[in-house]
Parts: structure tokens; sequence; C-alpha cells
């Protein structure tokens, strides 16, 4: 009998984070910049003039620094704002750090404003995950938020994790889109 896959997703999800955890502050940061300096080098990063990045958690590769770098060479910034009640995800832009408060998930978020809705039809979104696999399969949170977002995003995608907690495989449903580049702090996984 097949175990189910919300089960296994939520055993992995939980292992992830343990192991994230038990990363010191050294070694977290160390290989953050090598994801940053892998990432420069990308074209799909190169050349946008659009950055969709998300607001890193403590667990997360951290996207601080490449947000600043984005702001100082005069790309835009979009990070996101959830809405739990509709499960809706929209990225507004930003010209700081500081304009964000913490929002739904105790993840800082933007305020929301009209004007500074980002359109979708360009650019590239960097994508978060507790793990990726070779195809491209992510493992987020549960909530479902990036697979609607991308699903109607029009531009490039590059998922970032660490080497560390890239899985062969990762058990995935119908509505789990993959990601076609994923930079780990060891190398560049390009899927199918």
């Amino acid at each position: 009998m097949n175990k189910d896959i919300r089960i296994v997703k939520r055993e992995l999800r939980d292992a992830i984070k343990k192991k994230r955890r038990a990363m010191t502050e050294e070694y977290k940061r160390q290989c953050d910049l090598k994801i940053f300096e892998k990432l420069k080098n990308l074209w799909a990063f190169r050349s946008c003039d659009t950055v969709f990045a998300y607001v890193s958690t403590q667990i997360e590769v951290d996207t601080a620094e490449i947000i600043n770098y984005c702001l100082q060479t005069g790309r835009k910034v979009a990070v996101p704002r959830c809405t739990e009640k509709s499960g809706e995800m929209l990225f507004y832009y930003i010209d700081s750090l500081e304009q964000l408060k913490p929002g739904h998930f105790g993840v800082r978020e933007p305020e929301a404003d009209e004007s500074r809705l980002a359109g979708t039809e360009n650019g590239l979104c960097l994508v978060p995950a507790l793990s990726f696999d070779r195809q491209g399969y992510r493992l987020g949170y549960g909530k479902g938020y990036y697979d609607r977002f991308l699903s109607s995003f029009g531009g490039d995608v590059v998922g970032l994790c660490y080497e560390d907690c890239i899985n062969e495989t990762l058990p995935h449903g119908r509505f789990d889109r993959t990601i076609r580049a994923v930079v780990t702090d060891k190398r560049i996984l390009i899927s199918g």
C-alpha cells in the first residue's frame, strides 16, 4: 500500500527543516555567498531588469544581499505579499528592505499598494524551497503559493537551495510545477 503523498511531504519537510536549523551560522553564510556568486553569473540574472525575489526566513537561502545588489545595480525588485484567505501571492516593487513589515507566517512583506503592484509578464523569479530534485520539482512549505503564482508568470524562474537539501527525486502531485534551473552552493542544476 502506498503512503499518502501529504504524509510523505510533511515528513520530508520536517527532516529538511531540522537539517537547516542545524547549519552553523558561518556555514550557512558561506553557502549563501556561493549561491549568490553563482546566481550573478547566470545569463537569466545578468540580463534581467526586474527580479521577483522572495524575502528569506532564517532557514532559507538568504536573499537580503541579492535584493540589495539588484537595487544598487538599477534593477527593479518586487517581493511577495500573501493573502492567506485567498491563497494568492502578489508581488510589489520595493526600493529598500526597510519598507517591509512582518506579515503572514512571520515573513516580512510590502504594504499592499496598487501603484506598486508588479506586472508578471517578464523578469526573473527567484523561488525558495526546502528541497528540489533533479527533475526540477520542489518541496515548498505546503501552501501552494508559488505553484499558483508560477502558473501565470511569464518570465524566467530560478530556484535557490542548499546542495545538502537536493534530493534525487521528490514526491509530487498534479499541481506541482517544475523549475528549470536551481542554483546551489555547489552547482547549477538544469532540468529537462
